[in-house]
């Protein structure tokens, strides 16, 4: 069975290369949401298995977004990995990938860094 992976981030170019790369290999489903005010309710209609989280969003953060996802009860314990432009490789490989008790990685992130990600983060 395919894990399912939402991609919220408000670079279109970035989200379909990322979906385009992780479905290639037959194991992932992907959603994409370009707009974080949306982001819930995709997240409530896809019931992804991670979420893949951009930080730095117009109109709504990803902190923001992550709050909402978490008072959200059908949704709280989707794990969430926040990718970001505003940490550097070095800092998340220091912090073991965790910055303020939230699973990082730094942008550009390879597919195969998104697959350990999403692949450590979905075990079950």
């Amino acid at each position: 069975m395919k894990k399912k992976v939402l991609i919220i981030d408000d670079e279109e170019a970035f989200t379909e290369i990322a979906k385009l790369t992780l479905e290639s290999g037959d194991r992932y489903e992907v959603c994409v949401e370009n707009n974080p005010l949306t982001a819930v309710q995709t997240a409530r209609n896809f019931m992804p298995d991670i979420i893949i989280l951009d930080v730095v969003m117009p109109d709504m953060d990803g902190g923001e977004v992550r709050n909402q996802l978490m008072a959200t009860p059908v949704l709280k314990n989707i794990p969430i990995i926040f990718l970001t432009a505003i940490v550097q490789e070095k800092d998340v490989a220091k912090n073991h990938g965790v910055i303020g008790g939230s699973f990082f990685l730094a942008k550009p992130a390879s597919a195969n860094v998104l697959i350990d990600a999403i692949e450590k983060h979905t075990r079950s």
